[in-house]
């Protein structure tokens, strides 16, 4: 009995510290698994209007990244999927034209009130090498005033500053292919261009 008794001591010894341990393992494992977007990167719109051209820049934006595992970035840049899931959403509350009246029209016609978010979500994609680089097709949807709609993006991947991955591109959009309305200001004498590219520069890490 004693020995039974010692051994479940030691076994009850054992798994303690493993137990405490436990959430700290998964967290560690599930920061590895990630990709995060660092503050150097940037997301805005662009867009022309019968009296000028403006630039809506998104102030903040939220991403998840799964990545296949820690060494994520360079199976990208060897054109292996390292990257196993995207979802990135942008509140419209922090889109800033530069002008005060701009940023409300464009909030107002992005139905801001009604859906507060931008939201994309990657379903799949492709990687092929290029000379200086990668080359991504990203397939997936755009949820944007309401509507979702399947869109392709493409963009470029390359190293990025300390050991980060770079990916860069644009993907045009008719507001009017969502059920919005371009905004019109001046009594009407400034109209925008219902069609619009959205940029990104982003760094991962």
């Amino acid at each position: 009995m004693r020995s039974f008794a010692t051994g479940g001591a030691r076994l009850l010894k054992a798994l303690v510290p493993a137990v405490i341990l436990a959430p700290a393992i998964i967290a560690w494992s599930s920061a590895r698994d990630s990709l995060t977007v660092q503050p150097q990167s940037r997301l805005w719109v662009e867009g022309t209007s019968t009296v000028r051209g403006f630039e809506c820049k998104a102030t903040s934006f939220q991403s998840h990244v799964e990545a296949t595992g820690p060494t994520a970035v360079s199976a990208v840049l060897a054109g292996e999927k390292g990257v196993s899931g995207v979802e990135l959403t942008i509140p419209i509350a922090q889109l800033d034209c530069g002008n005060g009246t701009m940023t409300d029209h464009m909030r107002k016609a992005l139905k801001a009130t009604e859906n507060p978010e931008i939201v994309f979500h990657l379903s799949s994609y492709d990687l092929a090498k290029a000379a200086d680089g990668v080359q991504a097709t990203l397939n997936g949807t755009l949820n944007l005033g309401g509507v979702e709609k399947p869109i392709v993006v493409n963009a470029d991947v390359k190293e990025g500053a300390d050991g980060a991955l770079h990916v860069v591109g644009v993907h045009e959009i008719m507001m009017k292919e969502y059920g919005l309305k371009p905004p019109s200001l001046m009594m009407g004498t400034m109209k925008v261009n219902e069609r619009v590219k959205v940029r990104f520069d982003l760094l991962l890490k």
